[in-house]
């Protein structure tokens, strides 16, 4: 199973879209070590001093596809969730001080906690989807994926022109361009979808 994640795919106004879609996608990996899955609750790193979160909608892979067109990399979604991209920020910075590889500041363990799948079938409008992060009972980041640079279908497209995509690999597809920050020991964290409660844990 692969784990993919897409940087810098959100924008604040939808007429900056266009502006922003250079084709240049960043997209990076995490390994499978790194997941947190049944709301289990998540150990704080002791490497480091700075944990930031990112909530980003996760899509899973449902059929294998290489050079996938644009017009069918929809059809290769099989269900949406949500997660938490974390990134130990000091770690990652002296990364790319050195312009080394960012697997240390991305892909330790307890990186990618994720909710339970819904099936596309869900969702009617891949475009139109509303989801949110709480912390502490505060609502942090709210974001909709009407505001993608890159759509599901981009993501899919490009990623499969470099590698092979296949049932159960999960793509992190970006986290809205507002709201990001530090999390700290004890920290309730909830996700939504739509509303829904999809993903719900404490860092400990």
């Amino acid at each position: 199973m692969k784990i993919l994640a897409i940087g810098k795919n959100y924008v604040t106004d939808i007429n900056e879209i266009s502006a922003n879609k250079t084709g240049n996608q960043i997209i990076f990996s995490k390994p499978e070590s790194s997941l947190v899955k049944n709301n289990n609750d998540v150990a704080y790193p002791s490497f480091t001093n700075q944990l930031n979160y990112e909530a980003e909608l996760v899509i899973k892979i449902g059929r294998k596809g290489k050079d996938i067109d644009l017009g069918e990399a929809a059809s290769h979604i099989s269900e949406i969730g949500i997660g938490i991209d974390y990134t130990a920020k000091d770690i990652f910075n002296a990364c790319r001080e050195t312009k080394g590889p960012w697997d240390l500041g991305k892909g330790f363990d307890g990186a990618a906690p994720i909710s339970n799948f819904k099936p596309i079938s869900n969702f009617p409008n891949l475009n139109d989807i509303n989801f949110s992060l709480s912390i502490n009972g505060e609502e942090k980041q709210v974001g909709n994926t009407s505001l993608m640079i890159y759509n599901f279908s981009d993501i899919i497209a490009f990623t499969s022109k470099f590698m092979t995509l296949e049932p159960g690999d999960l793509i992190f597809t970006g986290t809205p361009a507002s709201g990001t920050g530090e999390i700290h020991k004890g920290d309730h964290l909830q996700a939504f979808i739509e509303g829904e409660l999809l993903l719900d844990f404490k860092m400990i």
